[in-house]
């Protein structure tokens, strides 16, 4: 049995709704709701959070980049390398000769390849720590902006 406007029982009437109404916005009006922010002001933040994330982003890639072309060169080098090492043992004909230029050969090539690991690893630390503090730097920035936003500053 539904409940039918203006019959007993029915919760609204004109004079009872208009009431409830009243206490509705006297209930809301006082409650301490924080200001909405400037939506403009907001997208701004969150666009100059994007551009830092894509800066940094960018910077990983042109670090990957710059790794890449140097480990191509490092491979190059020691093809070069390896090549001129084979002609060098094959024209030494005496075995205690050969034992030296092999000794000699293969303390060259582990300082080399230590030398080009750090240089590596540095390339690959550089290319983070710029990409971090990019990121780091718009962090600090975004909270300062969205406390201002917020009128807590």
């Amino acid at each position: 049995m539904a409940i039918e406007p203006g019959k007993p029982g029915f919760p609204f009437t004109s004079g009872n709704a208009q009431q409830a109404m009243e206490e509705w916005t006297k209930m809301f009006g006082a409650m301490k709701l924080p200001a909405a922010p400037n939506m403009e002001a907001l997208l701004a933040v969150q666009k100059r959070n994007m551009d830092a994330l894509s800066a940094a982003n960018r910077i990983a890639l042109e670090g990957a980049q710059t790794v890449a072309k140097r480990h191509m060169e490092i491979m190059q080098q020691t093809m070069a390398e390896l090549s001129e090492t084979m002609r060098a043992l094959s024209s030494t004909d005496a075995p205690g000769e050969k034992a030296a230029a092999q000794a000699d050969l293969m303390k060259k090539a582990y300082e080399r390849a230590v030398a080009n690991t750090k240089e590596m690893s540095d390339l690959i630390q550089r290319a983070n720590d710029e990409a971090i503090g990019q990121l780091n730097q718009r962090f600090v920035e975004a909270v300062d902006e969205m406390k201002a936003l917020m009128g807590k500053e």
